[in-house]
C-alpha cells in the first residue's frame, strides 16, 4: 500500500492532518478476512479500500452495501460478483481490474525460452483464490500450444507451498510458475530463497518476489495500479459514488529478470529476453 498512500500524500491528504489511514491484515489467512472487514465497518470510515485479490474484496463488500469501496488489484470482478459490469459497477463497489489471464501463458512462455527442456513444467496455486480457475486455464492452453507437460501442484498454507516446491523438484520439473496471491506475496523472500536452495528457476507475477531475490516476473505494474486506486479514493472523497467510476484494467506489464538470482542457477540470459526486459536486477 506505500505507492497508494504516496498518491494520496500527492493529492493533498496527510495522515494525522486531514486522513487517518486504519489498516488491517489479515497476515495470509484468508478465512479472517470477514471478521476484519466486519470490524472496519463498525468504525464507519469514509471509505474501504481493499489491497491484492479478490477474497478482501468479497468480504469488504459483504460486510457493507452503503460505505464506499475501492479495491486496488482484483483477478476478475464481474466474474467474482463484484461488479455487475466493468463500464457500470453498480453499488458501492468499484476499483481496480488485474483481469489478465493472456500474460499467464506468457510466463510460461519466457520460462520455456529460457530453460528449453522437455522436461514438464509445473504450476502452483491457492485453488481458494477465485482468479485460479482462469488463469491456471490459460496456463494449460500454454503449455499445448508449446507444446509441454504441465504438472500443477496446489497450496492453501505456508508449508503447502514449501511442500509444493518440493513435490515439482520430485516430478523432474524444468520450472515453475506460481500464480501468485496474498499468501504467497507476504511469503515472497522466504519463496525466492526456497526456490534458489531447490534450484527451481520461478517465474512470477509481481516484481516484489524478483526483487525479494527471485528469479523472474511478468506482470501487471502493481504500484501504478495503487497509485490509480489513490485516484479513485480520492473522487470518491470527494463525492463520486462508485457507482460511477468504471472499473479500470492493466494497461502496463513489466518484466523484470533478477540477473544475480540467474547467475546462481547457473542460467545465461538469452539476449532476446535482455531485449524484452524492462528491468534487469543485477
Amino acid at each position: 500500500m506505500k505507492s497508494l498512500l504516496e498518491r494520496l500524500n500527492e493529492l493533498g491528504y496527510r495522515e494525522g492532518q486531514n486522513m487517518i489511514f486504519d489498516y488491517r491484515s489479515a497476515e495470509g489467512a484468508s478465512e479472517r478476512l470477514p471478521q476484519l472487514a466486519a470490524d472496519a465497518v463498525r468504525a464507519a470510515p469514509d471509505v474501504l479500500i481493499t489491497g491484492m485479490g479478490t477474497l478482501a474484496a468479497k468480504a469488504a463488500k459483504a460486510a457493507t452495501s452503503t460505505i464506499p469501496i475501492v479495491f486496488t488489484a482484483v483477478g476478475d470482478p464481474v466474474g467474482a460478483g463484484l461488479v455487475a459490469s466493468l463500464s457500470q459497477p453498480g453499488g458501492n463497489i468499484t476499483g481496480m481490474s488485474a483481469q489478465a489471464t493472456e500474460i499467464v501463458g506468457k510466463r510460461l512462455q519466457l520460462l520455456q525460452e529460457l530453460i528449453p527442456s522437455n522436461k514438464p513444467f509445473a504450476a502452483l496455486l491457492n485453488p481458494e483464490t477465485p482468479f485460479s480457475a482462469s488463469a491456471l486455464q490459460e496456463l494449460r492452453n500454454a503449455a499445448q500450444a508449446w507444446p509441454t507437460s504441465l504438472v500443477v501442484f496446489e497450496a492453501r498454507t505456508a508449508d503447502q507451498v514449501s511442500a509444493g516446491f518440493e513435490a515439482a523438484v520430485k516430478a523432474g520439473a524444468a520450472g515453475l510458475v506460481l500464480l501468485d496471491d496474498p499468501l504467497t506475496l507476504g511469503l515472497r523472500r522466504q519463496i525466492a530463497e526456497l526456490a534458489a536452495s531447490l534450484r527451481l528457476p520461478t517465474t512470477y507475477t509481481l516484481r516484489d518476489f524478483t526483487e525479494a531475490g527471485g528469479l523472474m516476473s511478468y506482470g501487471i505494474d502493481l504500484r501504478q495500479m495503487n497509485r490509480r486506486a489513490a485516484e479513485y479514493v480520492d473522487k470518491v472523497l470527494k463525492g463520486v459514488q462508485p457507482a460511477d467510476l468504471p472499473v479500470e484494467q492493466p494497461t502496463k506489464f513489466e518484466l523484470v529478470i533478477n540477473l544475480k538470482a540467474a547467475r546462481a542457477l547457473g542460467l545465461e540470459i538469452p539476449d532476446k529476453l535482455l531485449a524484452l526486459a524492462d528491468e534487469l536486477i543485477e
